[in-house]
């Protein structure tokens, strides 16, 4: 990858390893014809993106849907990244899912009570690599 050609396409290992190496991700709802963005703090467990949440909008709109977006990225000055799962959220509640995503130690930036873990299943896994610079010369 150079500037002459800044953007490259992810494989799905590295997808999972860039997702594995931040913690804060934003999850994609609809809520009828509204679409919704939420800032989740977040661990990539299984090959599955893990959040917990508290009871309302967010747990409601990822619970409604069949389908959802989720979207990760970060950056340095010369370049950066982003990853989009496409998958079927599922609010985890046997004991023994539970105690599986507690295992991950996803715990929340803010003194709130959270005690909804959503995992979301992955159906479709993309990313980008991208080289900043300025225009290229003609």
């Amino acid at each position: 990858m150079t500037p002459q050609d800044p953007v490259s396409v992810l494989g799905e290992d590295e997808c999972w390893q860039l997702l594995s190496s931040v913690t804060l991700g934003r999850l994609v709802t609809t809520i009828g014809t509204r679409l919704e963005i939420f800032p989740v703090n977040f661990i990539v467990q299984h090959r599955t993106v893990l959040f917990r949440t508290a009871e309302g909008t967010k747990l409601i709109s990822a619970l409604w849907n069949h389908r959802v977006l989720f979207e990760a990225d970060d950056h340095t000055v010369a370049g950066g990244w982003s990853v989009i799962v496409r998958g079927e959220p599922r609010l985890l509640e046997t004991p023994d899912e539970i105690a599986e995503a507690e295992n991950g130690q996803l715990l929340s930036w803010i003194a709130t009570t959270k005690r909804r873990f959503v995992r979301i299943q992955p159906k479709e896994i993309s990313g980008r690599r991208f080289v900043f610079g300025g225009a290229p010369t003609p």
